[in-house]
């Protein structure tokens, strides 16, 4: 690290409407220990042009060139997930640390091997929900026992992804063999934050639809089929004894779609309420409580990314506190941050809710 800054390369960050360009891109700019060195695509042109765009100093059509890179301290791998396994083998191989967006892998079988194959490598996992400023707040309120015994949750998420209209670029999210559709994604974090703020979850009652099995394209005005359900009623019992009643709902319009976690025990209440239309683990959190706290700290990142859509408009908040996160630790020595291991737990949860929803059978 020649100037002492964890040096960065970024695997997906196109220009053109990209999560990587919306969310990584402004978190990294906005954090003084790290420094964006370099980006990949599968093409010259759009490689080039990302590196002018984010500033980057170094452009590769072949990922595997910057992976092997030694100017690259830290690999960010922000593509369609299908691609994850090859690229995040090849970075681990070559001792780098690496973030991967999540799920890691489009199985359980393949998050297992990633996460085997990280041993004592610095990693980090895109479940970025659960290091917004306001839920740690949460989990600090509930672990000092301010609500006392705790009694019952109830989440509602909703989302206008995932519903009866798409884009031809986004079709693949409604593919079974892509591994990213609404329970690994949508659902995925949502119970992500769900087991931040109350523990791990124990046991699930699970019920999925498949609300509109059909989907139209409106930029290309044909259809396509959705093999993967796109709603979620669910109710799990969490480390912290509380039941949690939840409800994932995805298609609604954007003005309507937010989150809101609410959490009783005898002594009071908090909330957690976002409105951002992408999910929970996209935009800031604000929390609420019958008990005086703290304000939540400030987040490291706000900014957006110079080519991103306003759909992504506050999406690097969370994403920056992960590389903040990750960045201490690889400057300490420390593994605090929820790596690879911590995504095969959230692979194997999702599991656990698919096998509860088609057998009819708690999990």
């Amino acid at each position: 690290m020649s100037d002492q800054r964890i040096r960065v390369g970024v695997v997906g960050a196109d220009t053109r409407a990209s999560w990587a360009g919306g969310s990584h891109i402004p978190a990294l700019s906005a954090h003084p220990g790290l420094v964006l060195t370099a980006v990949a695509t599968r093409r010259e042109e759009s490689a080039r042009a990302a590196a002018e765009a984010f500033g980057a100093r170094r452009w590769f059509s072949d990922p595997f060139e910057l992976i092997r890179d030694p100017a690259i301290d830290l690999v960010t791998v922000a593509v369609k997930v299908p691609a994850h396994r090859e690229l995040v083998l090849a970075a681990l191989k070559e001792g780098k640390a690496v973030y991967s967006e999540s799920p890691l892998g489009a199985t359980v079988e393949e998050t297992r091997e990633m996460a085997d194959a990280a041993g004592s490598l610095h990693t980090a996992i895109g479940l970025q929900g659960r290091h917004n400023p306001s839920v740690r707040r949460a989990v600090e309120i509930i672990g000092g026992g301010r609500l006392g015994r705790l009694l019952s949750a109830r989440v509602s998420a909703t989302t206008f992804g995932n519903g009866p209209e798409s884009v031809s670029a986004y079709a693949y999210f409604d593919q079974e063999a892509a591994g990213a559709g609404f329970l690994k994604i949508a659902v995925a974090h949502v119970l992500d934050v769900v087991e931040a703020v109350l523990g791990d979850i124990t046991e699930i009652d699970a019920r999925t639809e498949l609300l509109w099995p059909t989907v139209r394209l409106t930029d290309t005005g044909g259809t396509t089929v959705r093999e993967v359900p796109d709603h979620l009623d669910a109710i799990v019992k969490t480390g912290s004894g509380a039941p949690v009643g939840v409800q994932v709902l995805a298609g609604v319009p954007e003005h309507e779609a937010g989150f809101r976690l609410e959490v009783r025990g005898e002594q009071g209440w908090l909330r957690l309420t976002g409105h951002h239309p992408a999910g929970v683990q996209v935009g800031d959190l604000t929390l609420t409580s019958s008990v005086d706290f703290p304000a939540p700290d400030a987040p490291v990142a706000t900014g957006n990314g110079p080519t991103a859509p306003q759909v992504w408009n506050g999406a690097s908040i969370n994403v920056g506190e992960v590389y903040a996160s990750l960045a201490r630790d690889i400057r300490d020595g420390t593994f605090h941050t929820p790596g690879f291991g911590h995504a095969l737990h959230n692979s194997r949860l999702i599991a656990r809710v698919e096998r509860a929803a088609r057998t009819g059978t708690r999990q």
